[in-house]
């Protein structure tokens, strides 16, 4: 009886490690009121932009802070829930910053740490794990942004006034944003958004549709709504009718 009772046990749940794309957000002051301020300045044309993304709140940066100390997670979480985040865990804290996060249903989560280097190696270029999130990219009236290397999960670009060009590979969890129009010449794995101030005409194109989220003038479709398998992996033009998202092949 006991081997058919494990054996069920083991059928019902099974443990595996998972990796998981995940934004940081990198406190920079303990003030509150502060940081829902810059909040507000930061993500006003995109309020909805992270869809209830989960992120790891790090406190690396305040430990110099005399207020460091004083930080009301419980109110912490709600201004960051408020702007369609998931705060799951923090980083980077004293002993009074963790006790007082995970007394506020926080985990704590290690701050990565580079391995060292071989002694026969030269020296590696320095890295973050932290996501580099780059925004708000100003272009001329009508002109192009550029972008020519990989996007990372986490890694944020937005054109403002004009469209967007990325010759390389738009990983999942990576984001890329226009006012006009989005063109991907290379995989695109995460998030487009086309017209972000509300352009009906502007387009998407990828060379290779294998998007977690595609958005022209705040219409959107997402992963969990299967691609035909004529458009999958393929080179496909976004455009909106109305209020609906059409998708094309490129021939």
């Amino acid at each position: 009886m006991a081997d058919a009772s494990a054996a069920r046990t083991k059928a019902v749940f099974e443990f595996k490690s998972a990796t998981l794309p995940l934004i940081a957000v990198i406190l920079k002051t303990a003030d509150l009121d502060v940081l829902a301020d810059a909040l507000e300045v930061q993500l006003a044309d995109s309020p909805d932009f992270f869809e209830q993304e989960p992120v790891v709140i790090d406190l690396s940066q305040l430990q110099d802070e005399a207020q460091a100390t004083e930080i009301d997670f419980p109110a912490l979480r709600s201004l960051l829930a408020r702007h369609q985040t998931q705060p799951i865990a923090v980083r980077g804290g004293n002993d009074v910053q963790n006790a007082a996060a995970r007394a506020a249903g926080l985990s704590l989560a290690a701050m990565p740490v580079a391995p060292s280097p071989r002694p026969a190696a030269p020296p590696a270029e320095p890295r973050s794990e932290a996501p580099q999130i780059v925004r708000e990219v100003p272009v001329p009236a009508g002109g192009t942004l550029v972008i020519d290397k990989p996007l990372r999960s986490g890694q944020q670009v937005y054109a403002r006034g004009g469209d967007v060009i990325v010759t390389a590979v738009v990983s999942f969890g990576a984001e890329v944003i226009a006012d006009g129009n989005v063109h991907v010449y290379a995989p695109l794995r995460g998030k487009a958004i086309a017209g972000a101030r509300g352009d009906t005409e502007a387009r998407i194109f990828t060379t290779c549709m294998e998007a977690q989220l595609v958005a022209i003038a705040g219409i959107y479709r997402t992963s969990e709504v299967a691609l035909p398998a004529e458009l999958a992996s393929k080179p496909v033009q976004i455009v909106l009718d109305g209020k609906k998202l059409v998708m094309n092949a490129i021939l």
